[in-house]
């Protein structure tokens, strides 16, 4: 069994190993920002015991940033942002030790696409880029078996973060795939039902002595990939209740697998999420919390990158905007709404909800309102018992979505004040 000095962070390795991103094929993994988590390379990371990072407002300015120090709102910072002074009254929140758990991960960061295997394809099409099925390889009965210099792999970069006291979260991410990986729907259930059941076998031994510091995600995003339906769940469509259903299905064949492997995967804490992994598909009376052989240890895995227009929507889009404001009900509407529907449905009965991606795209260096938007969502989370994983895909230029907060290489947080006001109300 291994020993460590536990943090109240969480960390999200995804690709591989974590979280996905929103519907760029940019995926994220997550790690807790008590102290600044470091990169040795593009391909690993590593939560640093002792120092603050020293961060940039771009590559070549430099400036330090304690991001564990709160600062008064009404004291302009020396970059001239202000961290916003949020209040909102905690809901209340039901005493039990699976809500506990979710309170103490904090707030993590998702290392996105780090440890993506391409197939060749364009590295931008999402179904190209992959994280499993390219190390497996198919057997005659359908099912799979995996590389174990790939599992070699995960393993290292979990213990990374493991190692150094931080909650890790590890799921399949980026296999949804007509031709291999999975697929939610009726005509493809058999072979998605194979290949989830594979590669959750070799994981849940792989990682059986681990405590409860790791945490087993079933699924990243399930969805019809490739049609309308891709990121617009509509329940009502025969399409979309019929992928519900299978990930229904596929969510309580996780549970049931990595139950069944025993050791401390007997009671672990396991995420599961709805279509798409968003607040609709959680929310949608399709949606089943799958039968556990133990009580209280299922968490509800979402997304949710709102509202859309000023956190995710594309610059060149109509109805794009750069502003938002913690003192605008405007552009707090639909972040109140959405986790108050999260709260009701789930929280307030005791069921824990872990956000596991969300964060808002540099637009035109619109930082302030950045600031803004990390503070309040986090501030609002947190009232309703909800902890946060930022999404970070180490893009901090070009065309594509900028949701870059930590350059790895240079372990140097290019945007200290976001992880100010994330650190000020986590």
């Amino acid at each position: 069994m291994r020993s460590g000095r536990w943090k109240l962070l969480s960390m999200v390795l995804t690709g591989v190993l974590l979280l996905s991103a929103c519907g760029s094929g940019e995926s994220v993994q997550n790690a807790a920002f008590e102290e600044a988590p470091a990169a040795d390379t593009e391909e690993s990371v590593a939560d640093t015991e002792e120092q603050a990072a020293a961060t940039g407002k771009d590559e070549t300015e430099e400036q330090t940033a304690d991001t564990g120090k709160e600062e008064s709102a009404s004291k302009e910072k020396e970059s001239g942002m202000v961290i916003p002074d949020v209040s909102i009254e905690p809901k209340e929140i039901p005493a039990s030790d699976a809500m506990e758990f979710v309170k103490n991960m904090k707030v993590g960061w998702n290392l996105g696409n780090t440890l993506e295997a391409h197939n060749g394809a364009n590295p931008g099409d999402e179904l190209s880029t992959v994280t499993w099925y390219n190390h497996t390889q198919k057997n005659a009965d359908g099912s799979y078996t995996v590389s174990e210099v790939w599992l070699d792999r995960v393993q290292e970069v979990v213990d990374y973060a493991y190692d150094n006291g931080m909650y890790v979260i590890l799921n399949t991410h980026h296999d949804v795939s007509m031709d291999d990986g999975y697929y939610p729907d009726s005509a493809h259930y058999e072979q998605s039902e194979k290949f989830l059941k594979s590669v959750w076998t070799v994981m849940a031994e792989r990682f059986r002595d681990y405590d409860e510091h790791l945490i087993l995600e079933s699924l990243n995003e399930p969805r019809l990939a490739g049609t309308e339906y891709e990121w617009n769940f509509a329940e009502s469509s025969a399409e979309c209740k019929d992928s519900a259903d299978c990930i229904n299905r596929l969510n309580q064949l996780f549970v049931d697998t990595v139950r069944a492997d025993g050791g401390k995967n007997a009671e672990r804490y396991l995420m599961v999420p709805g279509y798409d992994a968003s607040p609709a598909g959680a929310l949608s009376d399709l949606f089943v919390l799958p039968q556990d052989s133990v009580e209280d240890k299922l968490i509800i895995s979402t997304h949710a990158y709102i509202p859309y227009n000023f956190a995710l929507q594309s610059p060149s889009e109509g109805g794009s905007t750069e502003q938002f404001s913690a003192d605008s009900v405007t552009s707090r509407m639909e972040i109140d709404t959405t986790l108050d529907k999260l709260y009701k449905k789930y929280v307030s009965q005791g069921i824990p909800v872990v956000m596991g991606e969300f964060g808002a795209r540099n637009k035109n260096n619109n930082l302030q309102q950045r600031v803004d938007y990390y503070a309040y969502y986090i501030a609002a989370a947190r009232a309703r018992g909800i902890s946060c994983c930022i999404w970070d895909n180490g893009s901090f230029g070009g065309n594509g979505e900028q949701f870059g907060v930590l350059r790895r290489t240079k372990v140097q947080w290019i945007f200290p004040d976001i992880v100010e006001a994330i650190m000020k109300y986590a």
